[in-house]
């Protein structure tokens, strides 16, 4: 998928990678595009397995190759092309034009050495400072994520401090270069809802302060809503939706985003319902299906959608679904009961 606007911060074009297993090949992400404006927030969503965090690690060169293999596909940021860098070249933009949040703050974080340390280190590095003035930048971090006593947080190690707080580090150690792209994957996984809620908040706030631009990897709708500008819905390793928000939330356009927003519980009806569920597993990426991949699982699948692939059709502006149901050939279906949406053509855009 291609977006219409040149001159974007960050553009992905037809992204493909696969694993190469003792098992064979897994097809894991199969020509993902998507781009990225200065200061906006892109939000990538869909179940565990979809090519989320591959997508993004594939991004900013952090995938072991091999195992995994580009296939095909542009990365380009700031118009210039990341995909043909050198491990050793792309060490001047990790950290400093692009960060990322990863998705276990206790895996992130190095056991062995204190929060300080681990800070310091990459401030050095891209900043050219001393240490001196390394640790006083690491300590202004630490306040700025909103950690009490970040003297003392500085000197500890990282089994000593909560989720919540390791957390908050993790967001400090991705700001601290003032990156231009922040890549957030599941940032608020295993935190209670309280938590969840200052992270985001944190996560506004900084945005508004530094005008990084960012992404935002989940499954969580919830955390989508209070975030993102746009969204990108993924599949099986496949963009099948993307749009404004609003787009996505009031008229979202492909059944399995109807499944994602059926399974939200509704705080506003005062009849509770069972919540909706999407029958079936994924496809195997091993060998994927020959047409949609969602097909299987879809009660609204026609007999194209077994033999071919459908492509990218546009709903309105800036809002494009990959499913036969939006050809003018098809019948029109309405989303399943519970998924809150607007008649197609009434939608506000």
């Amino acid at each position: 998928m291609m977006s219409d606007k040149k001159g974007h911060l960050l553009e992905v074009e037809n992204l493909a990678v696969s694993f190469d297993t003792y098992a064979g090949e897994v097809q894991a992400v199969r020509g993902v595009g998507f781009h990225l404006d200065e200061g906006e927030t892109l939000a990538i969503v869909g179940e565990s397995g979809s090519g989320k965090s591959v997508s993004m690690k594939m991004v900013m060169q952090l995938l072991d190759m091999p195992p995994a293999r580009l296939k095909s596909g542009s990365v380009r940021y700031k118009g210039e092309e990341m995909t043909t860098k050198s491990d050793k070249e792309m060490e001047k933009y990790r950290g400093r034009e692009f960060s990322m949040i990863f998705q276990d703050s206790m895996t992130g974080l190095n056991p062995t050495m204190r929060i300080g340390r681990q800070l310091c280190e990459g401030i050095i590095k891209h900043q050219k400072v001393s240490r001196a003035q390394a640790e006083k930048t690491a300590i202004e971090m630490l306040t700025q994520v909103g950690l009490p006593n970040p003297a003392a947080i500085y000197k500890r190690y990282p089994h000593t401090l909560s989720g919540g707080q390791r957390q908050r580090v993790m967001i400090a150690m991705a700001i601290s270069c003032n990156p231009s792209i922040l890549f957030a994957d599941e940032p608020t996984t295993a935190l209670d809802v309280t938590m969840q809620a200052q992270i985001l908040k944190l996560m506004r706030d900084l945005q508004k302060k530094t005008g990084t631009a960012i992404i935002l990897v989940t499954h969580d709708l919830g955390v989508v809503a209070s975030m993102a500008d746009r969204i990108s819905v993924m599949y099986a390793g496949q963009i099948i939706e993307a749009g404004t928000a609003q787009q996505v939330f009031y008229n979202p356009s492909h059944p399995y985003t109807w499944g994602l927003l059926g399974a939200m519980p509704n705080m506003i009806q005062e009849v509770k319902e069972e919540l909706y569920s999407i029958p079936g597993t994924p496809p195997d990426l091993f060998a994927p299906p020959r047409g949609c991949a969602f097909a299987a699982r879809c009660e609204y699948c026609l007999e194209a959608c077994l033999k071919e692939e459908p492509g990218y059709y546009k709903c309105s502006d800036g809002h494009v679904s990959k499913c036969w149901l939006m050809d003018e050939r098809a019948s029109e279906v309405k989303p399943p009961e519970g998924v809150y949406t607007r008649p197609r053509k009434e939608a506000s855009v």
